[in-house]
This record gives C-alpha cells, structure tokens and sequence, in this order.
C-alpha cells in the first residue's frame, strides 16, 4: 500500500503562485509514474501534470503550460507542483496519485493507470 499526502494548497490572488506537494509513504517510492489531477465543481477530473521516476520524463496539460512545473525529490518521497501565474480557472481540488504499471508512459493522462491516490488539497484562485 502506499498513502499520499497533498499539502500546501490555500487561497490566492490571480497572477499569484503555489507549490504543492505530494509526501508518499508505505510501499517504497519507487513508482513508474506520478501525475497530479484536478477537480472542479461539477467537472470531470482532469490531469494536469505528470512526471516519471528518474524525472527524465515530464508532461503537461495544455491549459497549464509554462505555468507550472513537477518535479520529484525521491530521496523525501515527495513529488511537487510548482504554480505560477495562477488564474481563477485553475481552482479546484487537486490530487496527486501515483502509477506502477508500465502502462503510464503511454497513457499518463488516464486516471485508469494510477493506482493510488491522495485526499486532495483545495486551490482556490481569487481574481
């Protein structure tokens, strides 16, 4: 098993940033892949961003592009999500959920490859 712990969301001015992480514990952290979702109300969850073990590999929606940016401290157990030029579409829950299957690499923006997932942490963009 393998729990994940999001933290550092809150409340934030348009144009302003965040950084989230994502603390694994349990199994050892040597996940394929991990991704960061997120769910707005009334929406589907969607991906935003995910990131291979080495972190050789990174991916991005398209709404997020250039704004944020993942990376991984496998060391701490942590992964990150850096936001900058936050904008109040991007409000939601978001999630970090890891993947053990090699199947991410090719489908790491599916919710269906991860296998485990953390609570959420709110990200409430005020403009």
């Amino acid at each position: 098993q393998v729990q994940l712990v999001e933290s550092g969301g809150g409340l934030v001015q348009a144009g302003g940033s965040l950084r989230l992480s994502c603390a694994a514990s349990g199994r050892t952290f040597s996940s394929v892949g991990m991704g960061w979702f997120r769910q707005a109300p009334g929406k589907e969850r969607e991906f935003v961003s995910g990131i291979s073990w080495s972190g050789g590999s990174t991916s991005y929606a398209d709404s997020v592009k250039g704004r944020f940016t993942i990376s991984r401290d496998n060391a701490k157990n942590t992964v990150y999500l850096q936001m900058i030029s936050l904008k109040p579409e991007d409000t939601a829950v978001y999630y970090c959920a890891a993947a053990y299957g090699r199947s991410w690499y090719g489908s790491r923006t599916l919710k269906e490859v991860y296998d485990y997932w953390g609570q959420g942490t709110q990200v409430t963009v005020s403009s």
